[in-house]
């Protein structure tokens, strides 16, 4: 590539997006820096997108005005701006990272380790914003930049607010961008806003690195709108075993709906991220995971499961090896969780007798899942559960399960359902083959019709 973009020579296509492609460029008065030059063509726009045009030019001188304020290790710096008649373009710092929206899906969660510092590195970045008077406004995994090296920008400063320079003009929300599941509950309800609004979406997008999933999901807007402005989120490390409860109290506090009970600034959310960080043991657990769920996937039990599910039940669930003659489950006791055999054997028993042996792919303790009404007591367990040699075993909370996706909870308990059906017909086998003579009947009754069996002929009638 050889073309050039006003003074700036364009290297190489790095990014594509539905406004905007990113090259790589160079600037002849800066020699051997690299930059990035994000282009936006208006040309070859539709004539009823002239709208949404003028929206992105409006997004771009307000970029502009806010970016020259802000120098910050953590926020990207931009160094040009040219808006013309058929194009605009921003030429700003190149960061050869990746977003971190790349890393908000079951599969690919980030340790946790990694997450806590780019949080607390977005909140250094945010705090220095806010004293600038600056509000971001759209603070989402998408508009978060890390590398490697977890070097982290913030970028996209299009929506930000000003406070220095509000007026009459100014809206919280710009139709088409942006996302509601981000939104802090003023924003969404056209409330006045100030600094906390970007915590509140911080502390949204710490959830969904940690968990995988949104504390907010719902079947539309309607229903999302509702749930983030009345509901409280669930608990963090309810969805992922593996996070400290210390950080249940960090996100509840930074997804306050009372603005007075939120977290002040961005260092008061970082200090609190920097107590919970000196207590994380820095395992990048990759290949240990692609095992586990290279296991999980070879099982029958998951054979319907799309990957997507498997990762999603590893993520949410405590991976357990025990040893020999261990006790796991005792009949009579409640319970609310219940395991699914990936190696060795378990014996359940009844009453001191053997009842069945279990193997990989099995599950025990599965009638806690099974007792979905909202008032449920913990269920009481029928059997007791023995392991015969060392075992692992996924162990699943029934109260994460019920906060799991759809598809995810629908494939377990039909999983779940046939697997206690074919255990009671194996019962009844074994029941059946101790059992006397079964009584003979000496009628039938199929699809509504009465027949009579092969016997003595029925008695003749009487004369009277």
């Amino acid at each position: 590539m050889n073309h050039t973009v006003g003074k700036y020579r364009l290297i190489r296509e790095i990014g594509k997006g539905a406004t905007a492609t990113v090259y790589l460029a160079e600037d002849p008065e800066r020699p051997g820096a690299d930059l990035a030059l994000k282009l936006i063509d208006f040309s070859d726009r539709a004539r009823d997108e002239g709208k949404w045009s003028r929206r992105l030019r409006k997004l771009l001188r307000a970029e502009w005005s806010v970016v020259q304020r802000l120098d910050h290790p953590n926020i990207i710096k931009i160094f040009d701006t040219v808006i013309e008649e058929d194009r605009a373009y921003l030429v700003m710092e190149y960061f050869s990272g990746t977003t971190l929206e790349h890393y908000c899906s079951f599969e690919r969660l980030l340790p946790l380790h990694r997450v806590v510092s780019a949080v607390f590195k977005c909140c250094l970045a945010l705090d220095y914003a806010h004293r600038a008077g600056i509000v971001h406004r759209d603070i989402k995994p998408a508009n978060i930049l890390i590398n490697d090296d977890d070097d982290v920008k913030v970028t996209d400063f299009g929506l930000a607010l000003n406070l220095s320079r509000r007026d009459a003009t100014d809206s919280t929300f710009i139709m088409g961008v942006g996302s509601p599941a981000y939104m802090s509950p003023e924003q969404i309800k056209s409330y006045p806003l100030n600094h906390k609004t970007d915590l509140y979406s911080l502390g949204v997008v710490l959830f969904h690195l940690l968990c995988g999933r949104l504390p907010f999901r719902a079947r539309n807007p309607a229903q999302l709108i509702y749930k983030i402005v009345n509901m409280e989120p669930p608990r963090v490390s309810l969805l992922n075993p593996d996070v400290p409860e210390r950080m249940d109290t960090i996100i509840s506090r930074a997804l306050e709906k009372d603005l007075y009970s939120r977290y002040r600034n961005g260092m008061e959310f970082a200090k609190d991220l920097t107590g919970v960080r000196y207590r994380i043991v820095e395992d990048d657990r990759t290949a240990t995971d692609l095992s586990r769920f290279a296991q999980l996937r070879g099982l029958s039990f998951f054979v319907e499961f799309d990957d997507e599910e498997v990762w999603e039940m590893l993520r949410t669930s405590v991976w357990r090896r025990v040893g020999a003659d261990t006790l796991l489950l005792r009949e009579g006791e409640s319970e609310t969780r219940f395991g699914i055999l990936v190696e060795g054997d378990i014996e359940l028993s009844l009453r001191g007798r053997r009842v069945s042996h279990l193997g990989p792919g099995d599950a025990f303790g599965e009638l806690a899942s099974l007792d979905t009404l909202p008032d449920a007591q913990p269920t009481r367990l029928s059997f007791t559960a023995v392991t015969l040699a060392p075992v692992s075993y996924l162990e699943i909370n029934t109260a994460a399960l019920a906060l799991a996706t759809e598809e995810c909870r629908d494939n377990m308990q039909q999983r779940l359902v046939s697997m206690l059906a074919r255990r009671f017909a194996d019962l009844c086998a074994e029941v059946a083959s101790h059992a006397g003579g079964a009584a003979q009947a000496r009628r039938q009754e199929i699809m509504g019709f009465e027949l009579a069996l092969v016997g003595d002929p029925p008695p003749a009638s009487v004369q009277a």
